[in-house]
């Protein structure tokens, strides 16, 4: 029953039953992240080679590093094979994930932060444990698209990061709030640099399987933290049932409900701001691995590992900057500056030819990840203490459409541009950073925008 009529003792007794300690929310975002970086290079490369051994291809890997040969057609047959299967893996996640992802989160403005931490690790579980059983079987590389169904019907990777941010929000005061949610993506970028530097030299060691089974039993520890170390960050949780419309009808009245605390067009236009930021990222993210392993980078599985783990530095180091830019600047002009370097960052990349210069785009991203987090907090503000589920789960939702709109565009846009130029995608990436540049500065110059923190509380 989704009665606000329920006594405020009967919410109160439900997570305190099953918590044996009030645990923060950043371990699980860590284990999480860790898991599923740990498995992201890994996933690319294992359907590189398996394509190449399919198709008896052996050009890519020798004692001299690759094949020059560029326009070698079984080579550009393997690439454009683990690209459209990258794609097939983010499609199949984004269509259960953008249902369940926005049900789960408005669900958990009722019932509490938990449940959905729970369901989200229980998904997040059985993906990997189905990435086990296809390495160490060999079964058809379908079963990828599979678990990524199964871990997105369960809320997927967005759904805890909604959980996640909302829980933040829970227990931040407005002041705090930008520098604590840059603190758990700093999580974030810790766990994805340490498990890029571990993959890349244990798959060089061992193989494949074993850190698929590492990542496994991290996601075991992660789902035990959450149902029994959480601390429930929801004032007062209470019963609600989770299959209604009323929760996806919770997360339309925040765009579409006149109020005159908060503005839809900023709630539209920030929004509209990090899909574009999440798209180039996570675009980027997808074919990066694949640039690298291919001509003229013809990185191992050794200097793919220093990337990935050069491509999570930013977490920290956009930490760092923004602590130190806040004292002389506005949040929004800090923003600015972000997109300033992940412009160039993309840029470089576009042109990298060689190692020295692909670690140079890299370091120009060092503070590229400062924009995420201040535009989370400005949404955040924009909205009630009782809504910030429903706002993360839309978020997520817009996470999810922008993970899509990024394979669709870059994983498509990749194979297509090899006869040119293979850097292509990230001179698009860059080009449509400016929007977002556009939109936060003409945001910011209309002035102050209020804030739900400065109103009292609907009833």
């Amino acid at each position: 029953m989704e009665g606000s009529a329920s006594p405020p003792d009967k919410p109160r007794s439900r997570p305190a039953a099953a918590v044996l300690c009030r645990g923060p929310v950043e371990p699980l975002v860590f284990l999480a992240n860790f898991a599923l970086v740990l498995q992201g290079p890994l996933t690319t490369q294992y359907l590189w080679h398996r394509f190449s051994a399919d198709l008896g291809y052996n050009g890519t890997r020798h004692r001299g590093g690759c094949s020059n040969r560029s326009s070698d057609p079984t080579m550009q047959e393997v690439e454009t094979l683990t690209s459209h299967w990258t794609l097939y893996m983010n499609v199949g996640g984004f269509l259960v994930g953008l249902f369940s992802s926005t049900l789960l989160g408005a669900w958990s403005d009722c019932v509490g932060r938990r449940p959905l931490l729970v369901l989200t690790s229980l998904g997040l579980l059985l993906q990997a444990l189905v990435s086990v059983f296809v390495v160490q079987l060999q079964l058809h590389v379908g079963y990828f698209v599979l678990g990524r169904i199964l871990c997105a019907l369960l809320g997927d990777f967005s759904g805890l990061l909604a959980a996640s941010f909302a829980s933040v929000a829970d227990v931040s005061s407005c002041h705090s709030r930008t520098f604590r949610m840059a603190l758990l993506e700093a999580g974030i970028g810790v766990a994805g640099m340490l498990a890029s530097l571990l993959g890349g030299h244990w798959l060089r060691a061992q193989g494949y399987a074993n850190p698929f089974w590492l990542a496994l039993a991290l996601l075991i520890a992660m789902t035990l933290y959450a149902a029994f170390c959480f601390g429930e960050t929801l004032k007062e949780p209470k019963s609600a049932r989770l299959f209604t419309f009323h929760h996806h009808r919770s997360i339309v009245q925040l765009y579409v409900t006149p109020a005159p605390e908060k503005s839809r067009k900023h709630l539209a236009l920030y929004s509209l701001a990090i899909f574009v930021v999440i798209t180039v990222h996570f675009g980027a993210q997808d074919i990066l691995t694949l640039y690298e392993l291919s001509t003229p980078l013809c990185w191992d599985s050794k200097l793919i590992g220093y990337g990935s783990a050069a491509q999570h530095l930013p977490y920290l180091t956009s930490l760092l900057g923004l602590k130190l830019l806040q004292h002389c600047l506005v949040d929004a002009w800090v923003a600015e500056i972000g997109l300033a370097f992940n412009i160039l960052g993309m840029v470089v990349f576009a042109f990298a030819t060689i190692t020295p210069l692909m670690f140079t785009g890299y370091g120009l991203l060092f503070l590229s990840l400062v924009t995420t987090p201040i535009i989370r907090a400005k949404l955040s503000k924009l909205v009630r203490e009782t809504e910030q589920g429903a706002l993360f789960s839309a978020v997520a939702c817009v996470n999810g459409l922008a993970m899509l709109t990024a394979s669709g565009i870059f994983n498509s846009l990749y194979p297509v541009t090899l006869n040119f130029m293979k850097g292509f995608p990230f001179l698009l990436g860059a080009g449509l950073l400016l929007i977002p540049a556009i939109l936060i500065g003409t945001l910011e110059k209309a002035g102050p925008h209020p804030e739900f923190q400065q109103f009292p509380q609907s009833p």
